[in-house]
């Protein structure tokens, strides 16, 4: 059977260096920022600027340097998704799966698997993903599965959450094979037999296109196989990498929410009778709680580029302890992000007043968005890892939601 080969809706440009990456970014940034608010409010999917994004060559960015990459640090990484998200919630998640198998990819892959693969994501290419399942009764558990089929294999099965599996050209899926172990299935987006719908009707996060793919017997190239599950057997960063990246996502809902805060509060609210002031923005207390809020902000952004080095610290040097203090390195960042995307995300509308409640500014989008994204691998579990390993040295599960 031969080898499968995806080419990109758009050649892309190469990105060289961390700085450039940083400097496409916030470039990007500013030109999805304008439509964000709209996109959510008629739930208009972001199917141009996630294009553009690609085109960018912003996809490519974590790609090795010996294939051709600038093999940004993760806390590069980071912090390109939190610039990203802080525009656009929902484009800046889209991506996290993206990064996620090209991770699988460089731990797992053949020496062959990375120079095709690399090789389409330096040319724009986009992965989507289809992990999550609803019908399991946990979940961890997936029923999906890979199987040989003549001379080839066979993919089936359901799955949900999928972001980004409808804008991509390529879609990594999770599925067992005929040793019950699971694999990363890098199968073509267009293969005979899926069915992509955009079927995801969560209140928050609503452009992510995370709704169905259904796999009916499609036919996968072996050489689209890629071991998954050993790359939790064994000690590797693919853990905390799959989730300093939703830290990231939102540290920027919680800037997003306070820079539209600080924007309302000076342009629309107005002052409490009690405050004896002319303007919203010189209540003491509204200064105070502002005052509060913005080292919170700058702490978060702190703590992403420490876990980011962790992260890096157990690629460099692979280790059950470096893993470990990795995964709590990143669970102490998204622990803390998720509690500032809530309270910048509620401290909005306490502070802008009823008026900021009005349908027409939207401003509950960042609410909503905080809420729905944080629900994702809660942080109610991620606080017993930390004070377990802080106070008994109990080393972390190694997983990817940690």
């Amino acid at each position: 059977m031969p080898l499968s080969q995806v080419k990109p809706k758009q050649q892309a440009s190469r990105i060289t260096s961390a700085a450039q990456a940083i400097d496409v970014a916030q470039h990007l940034a500013a030109e999805f920022r304008s439509g964000a608010a709209r996109r959510d409010r008629e739930r208009k999917l972001p199917v141009a600027p996630l294009r553009a994004l690609f085109a960018a060559g912003l996809g490519a960015i974590t790609v090795p340097k010996a294939f051709g990459g600038a093999d940004v640090s993760t806390a590069v990484l980071a912090q390109v998704i939190a610039i990203i998200s802080e525009a656009d919630a929902a484009i800046g998640q889209v991506p996290q799966n993206h990064f996620y198998a090209l991770e699988v990819l460089r731990l797992n892959g053949n020496a062959a698997q990375q120079q095709r693969f690399y090789q389409e994501v330096l040319d724009g290419v986009h992965l989507g993903n289809a992990l999550a399942e609803f019908s399991s009764a946990a979940a961890h558990q997936r029923s999906t599965s890979v199987l040989p089929q003549g001379d080839g294999w066979q993919l089936s099965g359901q799955k949900f959450y999928a972001t980004g599996a409808l804008f991509a050209d390529r879609i990594p899926t999770a599925a067992r094979g005929e040793d019950g172990k699971e694999q990363l299935v890098f199968v073509p987006r267009h293969q005979p037999g899926i069915t992509v719908t955009d079927d995801w009707s969560g209140f928050g996060q609503r452009t992510t296109g995370s709704g169905s793919v259904q796999f009916a017997t499609v036919a996968v190239d072996a050489e689209d196989i890629i071991p998954f599950q050993s790359a939790f057997d064994r000690p590797t960063r693919l853990g905390p990498f799959a989730q300093i990246l939703h830290a990231a996502i939102e540290q920027g809902i919680a800037r997003a929410a306070f820079n539209d805060m600080l924007n309302f509060i000076n342009t629309r609210a107005r002052p409490w009778p009690d405050a004896g002031v002319d303007h919203a923005g010189q209540d003491p207390l509204t200064i105070d709680r502002v005052g509060q809020l913005a080292p919170r902000l700058q702490a978060g952004d702190a703590l992403l580029a420490d876990a980011g080095d962790a992260v890096d610290a157990a690629r460099h040097q692979v280790s059950e302890r470096t893993v470990a203090e990795a995964s709590i390195a990143v669970a102490t960042v998204k622990a803390w992000t998720t509690e500032r995307a809530l309270e910048a995300s509620n401290l909005l509308f306490e502070l802008s007043g009823t008026r900021s409640a009005l349908r027409e500014h939207n401003l509950d989008r960042h609410w909503r968005n905080a809420r729905t994204h944080t629900l994702h691998d809660p942080v109610c579990w991620k606080y017993p890892a930390i004070g377990n390993y802080v106070l008994n040295d109990v080393l972390p599960p190694r997983r990817g939601t940690l």
